[in-house]
Protein backbone atom coordinates (compact mmCIF):
# COMPACT_ATOMS: atom_id res chain seq x y z
CA UNK A 1 0.00 0.00 0.00
CA UNK A 2 1.37 3.41 -0.96
CA UNK A 3 1.98 5.99 1.72
CA UNK A 4 2.27 8.88 -0.75
CA UNK A 5 -0.24 11.72 -1.02
CA UNK A 6 -2.76 11.72 -3.85
CA UNK A 7 -1.06 11.77 -7.26
CA UNK A 8 -1.17 14.79 -9.51
CA UNK A 9 -3.50 14.03 -12.45
CA UNK A 10 -0.65 14.39 -14.96
CA UNK A 11 2.08 12.67 -12.92
CA UNK A 12 2.29 9.38 -14.81
CA UNK A 13 1.84 10.94 -18.25
CA UNK A 14 4.67 13.40 -17.56
CA UNK A 15 6.91 10.67 -16.15
CA UNK A 16 6.45 8.57 -19.29
CA UNK A 17 7.07 11.55 -21.61
CA UNK A 18 10.87 11.16 -21.34
CA UNK A 19 10.49 7.54 -22.46
CA UNK A 20 8.27 8.37 -25.42
CA UNK A 21 9.38 7.98 -29.02
CA UNK A 22 12.42 5.72 -28.47
CA UNK A 23 14.52 4.99 -31.58
CA UNK A 24 13.84 1.78 -33.44
CA UNK A 25 16.37 -1.05 -33.45
CA UNK A 26 18.19 -1.30 -36.79
CA UNK A 27 20.19 -4.45 -37.56
CA UNK A 28 22.96 -4.35 -40.13
CA UNK A 29 22.15 -4.53 -42.99
CA UNK A 30 18.73 -2.85 -43.08
CA UNK A 31 16.55 -0.45 -45.04
CA UNK A 32 14.59 2.40 -43.49
CA UNK A 33 12.21 4.98 -44.93
CA UNK A 34 10.86 8.12 -43.33
CA UNK A 35 7.92 10.34 -44.30
CA UNK A 36 6.89 13.68 -42.77
CA UNK A 37 3.34 14.76 -43.63
CA UNK A 38 1.61 18.03 -42.78
CA UNK A 39 -1.82 17.09 -41.43
CA UNK A 40 -4.63 19.51 -40.62
CA UNK A 41 -6.46 19.03 -37.33
CA UNK A 42 -9.59 18.06 -39.31
CA UNK A 43 -7.68 15.14 -40.89
CA UNK A 44 -6.27 13.68 -37.67
CA UNK A 45 -9.18 11.27 -37.39
CA UNK A 46 -8.74 10.09 -41.00
CA UNK A 47 -5.03 9.55 -40.31
CA UNK A 48 -5.72 7.33 -37.30
CA UNK A 49 -8.38 5.40 -39.22
CA UNK A 50 -5.96 4.88 -42.12
CA UNK A 51 -3.38 3.41 -39.73
CA UNK A 52 -6.04 1.25 -38.06
CA UNK A 53 -7.02 -0.27 -41.43
CA UNK A 54 -3.38 -1.24 -42.05
CA UNK A 55 -3.21 -2.86 -38.61
CA UNK A 56 -6.45 -4.77 -39.23
CA UNK A 57 -5.05 -5.99 -42.54
CA UNK A 58 -2.11 -7.55 -40.68
CA UNK A 59 -4.28 -8.73 -37.75
CA UNK A 60 -2.56 -6.55 -35.12
CA UNK A 61 -4.28 -4.29 -32.58
CA UNK A 62 -4.67 -0.68 -33.85
CA UNK A 63 -3.50 2.30 -31.75
CA UNK A 64 -5.82 3.86 -29.19
CA UNK A 65 -7.45 7.08 -30.35
CA UNK A 66 -5.63 9.25 -27.79
CA UNK A 67 -2.11 7.98 -28.61
CA UNK A 68 0.39 10.28 -30.31
CA UNK A 69 3.02 7.64 -31.13
CA UNK A 70 2.71 4.01 -32.07
CA UNK A 71 5.11 1.25 -33.12
CA UNK A 72 4.06 -2.12 -34.51
CA UNK A 73 5.49 -5.09 -36.40
CA UNK A 74 3.71 -5.88 -39.68
CA UNK A 75 5.18 -9.15 -40.84
CA UNK A 76 8.77 -8.48 -41.89
CA UNK A 77 8.26 -4.72 -41.53
CA UNK A 78 8.47 -2.49 -38.51
CA UNK A 79 6.20 0.61 -38.68
CA UNK A 80 6.51 3.60 -36.39
CA UNK A 81 4.05 6.53 -36.36
CA UNK A 82 4.51 9.77 -34.42
CA UNK A 83 2.21 12.77 -34.24
CA UNK A 84 4.05 16.05 -33.77
CA UNK A 85 2.62 19.54 -33.35
CA UNK A 86 2.22 20.31 -37.05
CA UNK A 87 3.09 17.11 -38.84
CA UNK A 88 3.08 13.35 -38.52
CA UNK A 89 6.09 11.16 -39.20
CA UNK A 90 6.10 7.59 -40.50
CA UNK A 91 9.15 5.32 -40.24
CA UNK A 92 9.23 1.99 -42.04
CA UNK A 93 12.07 -0.48 -41.36
CA UNK A 94 12.90 -3.68 -43.25
CA UNK A 95 15.81 -5.96 -42.35
CA UNK A 96 18.34 -6.86 -45.01
CA UNK A 97 18.89 -5.43 -48.47
CA UNK A 98 16.73 -5.87 -51.54
CA UNK A 99 17.73 -8.00 -54.49
CA UNK A 100 19.89 -6.10 -56.93
CA UNK A 101 21.18 -3.77 -54.20
CA UNK A 102 24.64 -3.84 -55.70
CA UNK A 103 23.54 -2.10 -58.90
CA UNK A 104 20.57 -0.07 -57.57
CA UNK A 105 20.78 0.18 -53.77
CA UNK A 106 17.66 2.37 -53.36
CA UNK A 107 15.55 0.68 -56.04
CA UNK A 108 13.43 -1.25 -53.49
CA UNK A 109 13.15 0.77 -50.25
CA UNK A 110 11.35 -0.38 -47.11
CA UNK A 111 8.14 1.40 -48.18
CA UNK A 112 7.94 -0.88 -51.23
CA UNK A 113 6.84 -3.66 -48.86
CA UNK A 114 3.73 -1.73 -47.75
CA UNK A 115 0.39 -2.49 -49.45
CA UNK A 116 0.10 -0.85 -52.85
CA UNK A 117 -1.38 2.65 -52.65
CA UNK A 118 -1.41 2.79 -48.85
CA UNK A 119 1.20 5.56 -48.61
CA UNK A 120 -0.43 7.51 -51.44
CA UNK A 121 -3.77 7.56 -49.61
CA UNK A 122 -2.33 9.04 -46.41
CA UNK A 123 -4.11 12.32 -45.57
CA UNK A 124 -1.96 15.45 -45.63
CA UNK A 125 0.85 16.98 -47.66
CA UNK A 126 4.32 15.47 -47.94
CA UNK A 127 7.02 17.78 -46.58
CA UNK A 128 9.92 15.37 -46.47
CA UNK A 129 10.56 11.79 -47.58
CA UNK A 130 13.82 9.88 -47.31
CA UNK A 131 15.32 6.42 -47.58
CA UNK A 132 18.30 5.12 -45.62
CA UNK A 133 20.55 2.12 -46.02
CA UNK A 134 22.49 0.64 -43.12
CA UNK A 135 25.37 -1.60 -44.23
CA UNK A 136 28.69 -2.69 -42.85
CA UNK A 137 31.53 -0.23 -43.52
CA UNK A 138 34.38 -1.30 -45.82
CA UNK A 139 37.95 -1.29 -44.63
CA UNK A 140 38.53 2.17 -46.11
CA UNK A 141 36.01 5.01 -46.55
CA UNK A 142 34.33 4.91 -49.99
CA UNK A 143 35.63 7.23 -52.69
CA UNK A 144 33.59 9.43 -55.04
CA UNK A 145 33.03 6.61 -57.52
CA UNK A 146 31.69 4.31 -54.81
CA UNK A 147 29.39 7.01 -53.44
CA UNK A 148 28.10 7.83 -56.92
CA UNK A 149 26.40 4.42 -56.93
CA UNK A 150 24.21 5.65 -54.06
CA UNK A 151 23.90 9.37 -54.82
CA UNK A 152 24.45 9.57 -58.59
CA UNK A 153 26.59 12.60 -59.51
CA UNK A 154 25.39 14.89 -56.71
CA UNK A 155 27.68 16.55 -54.22
CA UNK A 156 27.89 14.32 -51.15
CA UNK A 157 28.49 15.44 -47.58
CA UNK A 158 29.40 13.12 -44.76
CA UNK A 159 31.47 12.45 -41.71
CA UNK A 160 32.40 9.93 -39.10
CA UNK A 161 29.61 9.93 -36.51
CA UNK A 162 29.06 8.55 -33.02
CA UNK A 163 32.73 9.07 -32.16
CA UNK A 164 33.88 7.10 -35.20
CA UNK A 165 31.51 4.12 -34.86
CA UNK A 166 29.97 4.77 -38.27
CA UNK A 167 30.19 6.81 -41.48
CA UNK A 168 27.13 8.83 -42.54
CA UNK A 169 26.62 10.22 -46.05
CA UNK A 170 23.87 12.19 -47.80
CA UNK A 171 23.42 14.63 -50.67
CA UNK A 172 20.30 16.40 -49.33
CA UNK A 173 18.77 16.05 -52.81
CA UNK A 174 15.30 14.87 -53.80
CA UNK A 175 15.82 12.07 -56.30
CA UNK A 176 13.56 10.80 -59.07
CA UNK A 177 11.46 8.77 -56.62
CA UNK A 178 10.68 11.93 -54.64
CA UNK A 179 12.89 10.98 -51.71
CA UNK A 180 16.26 12.04 -50.38
CA UNK A 181 18.88 9.45 -49.44
CA UNK A 182 21.11 8.57 -46.48
CA UNK A 183 23.83 5.96 -46.29
CA UNK A 184 25.10 4.70 -42.94
CA UNK A 185 28.21 2.53 -42.94
CA UNK A 186 28.55 0.91 -39.55
CA UNK A 187 31.69 -0.32 -37.90
CA UNK A 188 30.13 -3.23 -35.99
CA UNK A 189 27.30 -0.96 -34.90
CA UNK A 190 24.92 -2.10 -32.20
CA UNK A 191 21.33 -2.15 -33.55
CA UNK A 192 20.08 0.45 -31.08
CA UNK A 193 22.95 2.84 -31.87
CA UNK A 194 22.25 2.42 -35.57
CA UNK A 195 18.59 3.25 -34.92
CA UNK A 196 19.56 6.39 -33.03
CA UNK A 197 21.86 7.62 -35.78
CA UNK A 198 19.33 7.00 -38.57
CA UNK A 199 16.58 8.69 -36.57
CA UNK A 200 18.78 11.76 -36.09
CA UNK A 201 19.62 11.87 -39.78
CA UNK A 202 15.94 11.66 -40.70
CA UNK A 203 14.99 14.32 -38.15
CA UNK A 204 17.70 16.70 -39.37
CA UNK A 205 16.13 16.63 -42.82
CA UNK A 206 12.53 16.75 -41.55
CA UNK A 207 13.13 19.66 -39.17
CA UNK A 208 15.18 21.45 -41.84
CA UNK A 209 12.23 21.31 -44.23
CA UNK A 210 9.76 22.37 -41.54
CA UNK A 211 11.99 25.33 -40.63
CA UNK A 212 12.28 26.39 -44.27
CA UNK A 213 8.49 26.57 -44.66
CA UNK A 214 8.94 30.12 -43.35
CA UNK A 215 11.30 31.10 -46.19
CA UNK A 216 8.64 31.66 -48.92
CA UNK A 217 6.66 33.75 -46.44
CA UNK A 218 9.76 35.80 -45.61
CA UNK A 219 10.37 36.41 -49.31
CA UNK A 220 6.78 37.56 -49.80
CA UNK A 221 6.94 39.83 -46.77
CA UNK A 222 10.23 41.55 -47.70
CA UNK A 223 8.88 43.83 -50.51
CA UNK A 224 5.90 44.68 -48.33
CA UNK A 225 8.21 45.64 -45.46
CA UNK A 226 10.33 47.82 -47.75
CA UNK A 227 7.21 49.67 -48.96
CA UNK A 228 6.00 50.20 -45.38
CA UNK A 229 9.44 51.47 -44.30
CA UNK A 230 9.47 54.02 -47.14
CA UNK A 231 5.93 55.17 -46.32
CA UNK A 232 6.82 55.44 -42.64
CA UNK A 233 9.93 57.50 -43.46
CA UNK A 234 7.81 59.93 -45.50
CA UNK A 235 5.23 60.21 -42.74
CA UNK A 236 7.91 60.78 -40.11
CA UNK A 237 9.39 63.51 -42.29
CA UNK A 238 5.92 65.08 -42.56
CA UNK A 239 5.62 65.03 -38.77
CA UNK A 240 9.02 66.71 -38.44
CA UNK A 241 8.09 69.45 -40.94
CA UNK A 242 4.87 70.17 -39.02
CA UNK A 243 2.97 70.99 -42.20
CA UNK A 244 -0.30 71.23 -40.32
CA UNK A 245 -1.96 68.11 -41.80
CA UNK A 246 -1.77 66.17 -38.54
CA UNK A 247 -5.18 64.54 -38.90
CA UNK A 248 -4.32 63.17 -42.35
CA UNK A 249 -0.91 61.96 -41.12
CA UNK A 250 -2.52 60.22 -38.16
CA UNK A 251 -5.01 58.49 -40.45
CA UNK A 252 -2.18 57.25 -42.69
CA UNK A 253 -0.18 56.07 -39.68
CA UNK A 254 -3.19 54.13 -38.46
CA UNK A 255 -3.42 52.44 -41.85
CA UNK A 256 0.28 51.53 -41.73
CA UNK A 257 -0.10 50.17 -38.20
CA UNK A 258 -2.97 47.95 -39.34
CA UNK A 259 -0.89 46.70 -42.28
CA UNK A 260 2.08 45.88 -40.04
CA UNK A 261 -0.09 44.08 -37.49
CA UNK A 262 -1.72 42.12 -40.31
CA UNK A 263 1.73 40.98 -41.46
CA UNK A 264 2.69 40.03 -37.92
CA UNK A 265 -0.49 38.05 -37.34
CA UNK A 266 -0.06 36.18 -40.63
CA UNK A 267 3.61 35.28 -40.17
CA UNK A 268 4.68 35.13 -36.55
CA UNK A 269 3.57 31.56 -35.93
CA UNK A 270 5.56 30.39 -38.96
CA UNK A 271 8.62 32.44 -37.99
CA UNK A 272 8.44 31.20 -34.41
CA UNK A 273 8.21 27.62 -35.67
CA UNK A 274 11.23 28.27 -37.92
CA UNK A 275 13.25 29.34 -34.89
CA UNK A 276 12.23 26.23 -32.92
CA UNK A 277 12.85 23.77 -35.78
CA UNK A 278 16.23 25.34 -36.57
CA UNK A 279 17.28 24.81 -32.97
CA UNK A 280 16.22 21.15 -33.23
CA UNK A 281 18.34 20.77 -36.38
CA UNK A 282 21.37 22.17 -34.54
CA UNK A 283 20.73 19.85 -31.60
CA UNK A 284 20.48 16.75 -33.80
CA UNK A 285 23.69 17.68 -35.63
CA UNK A 286 25.49 18.07 -32.29
CA UNK A 287 24.18 14.66 -31.20
CA UNK A 288 25.81 13.05 -34.28
CA UNK A 289 29.24 13.91 -32.84
CA UNK A 290 30.77 14.36 -36.30
CA UNK A 291 34.44 14.00 -37.19
CA UNK A 292 35.51 15.39 -40.54
CA UNK A 293 36.53 13.09 -43.39
CA UNK A 294 39.34 14.26 -45.64
CA UNK A 295 38.12 16.09 -48.73
CA UNK A 296 34.46 16.13 -47.64
CA UNK A 297 32.22 18.63 -45.89
CA UNK A 298 30.48 17.51 -42.73
CA UNK A 299 26.71 17.70 -42.33
CA UNK A 300 27.14 20.46 -39.74
CA UNK A 301 29.37 22.53 -42.03
CA UNK A 302 26.97 22.05 -44.95
CA UNK A 303 24.04 23.26 -42.84
CA UNK A 304 26.03 26.23 -41.58
CA UNK A 305 26.62 27.35 -45.18
CA UNK A 306 23.28 26.46 -46.79
CA UNK A 307 20.64 26.25 -44.04
CA UNK A 308 21.62 28.88 -41.48
CA UNK A 309 21.49 31.83 -43.98
CA UNK A 310 17.92 30.90 -44.88
CA UNK A 311 16.96 30.74 -41.19
CA UNK A 312 18.69 34.07 -40.61
CA UNK A 313 16.63 35.58 -43.46
CA UNK A 314 13.39 34.41 -41.86
CA UNK A 315 14.37 35.66 -38.41
CA UNK A 316 15.55 38.99 -39.85
CA UNK A 317 12.21 39.54 -41.57
CA UNK A 318 10.43 38.67 -38.33
CA UNK A 319 12.58 41.15 -36.41
CA UNK A 320 12.02 43.86 -39.04
CA UNK A 321 8.28 43.42 -38.68
CA UNK A 322 8.52 43.77 -34.91
CA UNK A 323 10.76 46.83 -35.27
CA UNK A 324 8.33 48.35 -37.77
CA UNK A 325 5.46 47.78 -35.37
CA UNK A 326 7.35 49.60 -32.61
CA UNK A 327 8.37 52.49 -34.90
CA UNK A 328 4.83 52.95 -36.20
CA UNK A 329 3.54 52.87 -32.62
CA UNK A 330 6.10 55.50 -31.54
CA UNK A 331 5.28 57.77 -34.50
CA UNK A 332 1.57 57.35 -33.83
CA UNK A 333 2.05 58.19 -30.16
CA UNK A 334 4.10 61.29 -31.04
CA UNK A 335 1.58 62.50 -33.59
CA UNK A 336 -1.35 61.70 -31.31
CA UNK A 337 0.27 63.77 -28.57
CA UNK A 338 0.69 66.67 -30.95
CA UNK A 339 -2.88 66.36 -32.20
CA UNK A 340 -4.10 66.27 -28.59
CA UNK A 341 -2.12 69.41 -27.75
CA UNK A 342 -3.57 71.16 -30.81
CA UNK A 343 -7.06 70.12 -29.78
CA UNK A 344 -6.45 71.34 -26.25
CA UNK A 345 -5.43 74.73 -27.61
CA UNK A 346 -8.53 74.82 -29.79
CA UNK A 347 -10.65 73.88 -26.79
CA UNK A 348 -9.03 76.63 -24.71
CA UNK A 349 -9.73 79.18 -27.45
CA UNK A 350 -13.31 77.97 -27.68
CA UNK A 351 -13.76 78.21 -23.93
CA UNK A 352 -12.34 81.75 -23.92
CA UNK A 353 -14.74 82.71 -26.71
CA UNK A 354 -17.62 81.17 -24.80
CA UNK A 355 -16.58 83.09 -21.69
CA UNK A 356 -16.60 86.39 -23.61
CA UNK A 357 -20.01 85.61 -25.02
CA UNK A 358 -21.34 84.78 -21.56
CA UNK A 359 -20.13 88.14 -20.23
CA UNK A 360 -21.78 89.98 -23.14
CA UNK A 361 -24.99 88.08 -22.53
CA UNK A 362 -24.86 89.04 -18.84
CA UNK A 363 -24.45 92.72 -19.67
CA UNK A 364 -27.28 92.57 -22.17
CA UNK A 365 -29.47 90.82 -19.62
CA UNK A 366 -28.69 93.49 -16.99
CA UNK A 367 -29.60 96.25 -19.49
CA UNK A 368 -32.84 94.54 -20.39
CA UNK A 369 -33.68 94.05 -16.72
CA UNK A 370 -33.09 97.79 -16.05
CA UNK A 371 -35.35 98.80 -18.93
CA UNK A 372 -37.95 96.34 -17.70
CA UNK A 373 -37.94 97.92 -14.23
CA UNK A 374 -38.44 101.41 -15.75
CA UNK A 375 -41.32 100.17 -17.88
CA UNK A 376 -42.97 98.45 -14.95
CA UNK A 377 -42.68 101.63 -12.82
CA UNK A 378 -44.16 103.65 -15.68
CA UNK A 379 -47.13 101.33 -15.97
CA UNK A 380 -47.63 101.22 -12.17
CA UNK A 381 -47.69 105.03 -12.00
CA UNK A 382 -50.23 105.09 -14.81
CA UNK A 383 -52.35 102.55 -12.95
CA UNK A 384 -52.26 104.70 -9.77
CA UNK A 385 -53.40 107.67 -11.85
CA UNK A 386 -56.36 105.73 -13.21
CA UNK A 387 -57.33 104.57 -9.71
CA UNK A 388 -57.12 108.13 -8.38
CA UNK A 389 -59.36 109.35 -11.17
CA UNK A 390 -61.78 106.63 -10.25
CA UNK A 391 -61.84 107.70 -6.64
CA UNK A 392 -62.39 111.32 -7.62
CA UNK A 393 -65.22 110.33 -9.90
CA UNK A 394 -66.71 108.50 -6.96
CA UNK A 395 -66.90 111.71 -4.94
CA UNK A 396 -63.71 111.55 -3.02
CA UNK A 397 -61.47 114.57 -2.87
CA UNK A 398 -58.29 113.22 -4.49
CA UNK A 399 -55.69 115.30 -6.25
CA UNK A 400 -54.86 113.11 -9.20
CA UNK A 401 -51.68 114.95 -10.12
CA UNK A 402 -50.42 114.75 -6.56
CA UNK A 403 -51.29 111.08 -6.36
Amino acid sequence: MTTLPVNHPERFALAEEVHARPPEVLPTPARASYLAVLVDSEDRGRETAHLARLCERHAVPPPARELTHFSVRLGALRLKWERHGEFSSWTVIAPGLAGGAESAPFAEPATALLPAGWLHDLPGLTVMAAHALVVEAPATPPDEAALARYFEDHQVVGAEVADGEALAYTDFKIHADGCSRFLLLGRHLKPRVAGQIVQRLFEIEAYRMMALLALPMARRQSPRIVAIEKALAQLTDGIARDAGADEALLHELTRLAAEVESGLAASQFRFGACRAYAELVRTRITELREQRLEGMSTIGAFMARRFEPAVATCLTVSQRLHDLSERVAQASALLSTRVDITRERQNQALLSSMDRRAKLQLRLQQTVEGLSVAAIVYYVVGLVGFVSKGFRAGGLQVDVDLA
